[in-house]
């Protein structure tokens, strides 16, 4: 029986984990730690036979990484002074991070916090996760931040991935859709022209077929599964990710809503914190929003600790899920129940 192949670990993902490897030490590693531990080099190592070439192949990884920029140290062993073998590495984390004079613009930011998003999902952080676990395991491995606050990407609406095919394809899709207040979904045929994601949720983009026009959907609104057709469709010049995103930001500009929260209260803190939210007085806040129902959820959710001022529209749609809260829970019907 044939013996198992190796799997081939990309040069990119080997010397990301060689960083992040040396990141995690304070100590450093030596050269047989990283070969046997760090992803890229255990798959090859044997613990018994020859790592001539491994070694080799270290040797030019660390020459790559330094001409990156990255400060790689060799410390040596003072009980054991010229023996290469005992040599350590690490990375200085004080000298990795960026001066404090760099920042970046909110633009700028989304795109670092997009990529970071991507490559936590990915297999790369499974296989960096168990790499470091085995480096704790040797004893003296300092904590990455990294990779306990990179953010998730959590896209996984069932709709997600037949509107990205769709999207490639430029073919037009079916699928139900629910609007809130309504009590059946109604069927929509659109051709996807871009999904964004826009303060943590994702929307299609999409040209409805019959009227041209271009609308924005909820991915979590669509009920059932997106049924991909094999038509066809041009998608028009300006129907792009840039257009929507900059008409979503419109929308949540031109809409506010008037809230007021009980002082030192999660609402307040929550609530003052969001981006665009100005305070009228200490316990009065205005915050924008694209979404009525979505900003509903949110407020009834803080239950007392929030009522809403103005628009009345936004006071009744909280309400309405106090009180339906409370019918759950009692018999009291929704008296008392603050909007």
């Amino acid at each position: 029986m044939p013996a198992a192949r190796t799997p081939r670990v990309p040069v990119e993902e080997r010397l990301f984990s060689l960083v992040l490897a040396l990141l995690a030490t304070d100590s450093g590693l030596s050269k047989t730690e990283i070969l046997s531990t760090v992803q890229g080099y255990r798959q090859k190592y044997s613990r018994s036979g020859d790592n001539a070439a491994l070694e080799r192949q270290f040797e030019r990884d660390k020459d790559d990484i330094r001409e990156l920029g990255v400060p790689l140290e060799t410390i040596d062993d003072p009980a054991a002074a010229g023996n290469n073998q005992a040599l350590r590495y690490r990375i200085p984390r004080g000298a990795y991070e960026l001066p404090e004079d760099i920042s970046f613009s909110s633009e700028e930011t989304a795109l670092l916090t997009l990529a970071a998003m991507v490559w936590r999902e990915g297999s790369l952080s499974h296989e960096s996760r168990r790499a470091l676990l085995k480096l704790r395991s040797l004893g003296g491995a300092a904590s990455v931040p990294e990779l306990e606050y990179a953010p998730r990407l959590r896209s996984r609406d069932a709709a997600f991935e037949p509107l990205r095919t769709a999207l490639d394809r430029g073919v037009v899709v079916r699928f139900d859709y629910l609007k809130p207040g309504d009590e059946a979904a109604r069927r929509r045929e659109v051709a996807p022209a871009a999904l964004v994601q826009h303060h943590g949720r994702w929307l299609v983009s999409a040209v409805e077929v019959g009227t041209g026009t271009l609308k924005t959907f909820l991915l979590s609104r669509v009920v059932g599964p997106v049924q991909l057709t094999s038509t066809p469709f041009a998608r028009p010049d300006d129907a792009t990710a840039d257009r929507a995103l900059a008409d979503l930001e419109q929308v949540w500009r031109d809409r506010t809503a008037t809230l007021r929260v009980e002082p030192t209260s999660d609402a307040e803190t929550r609530l003052g914190k969001r981006r665009g939210t100005t305070r009228l007085d200490p316990v009065t806040l205005t915050v924008h929003w694209t979404d009525e129902h979505l900003l509903a959820d949110e407020l009834a959710s803080f239950g007392p600790e929030v009522t809403v001022v103005e628009p009345e529209s936004l006071r009744t749609l909280v309400r309405h899920r106090l009180a339906s809260v409370l019918d759950t829970h009692t018999d009291a019907g929704d008296g008392g129940v603050r909007g």
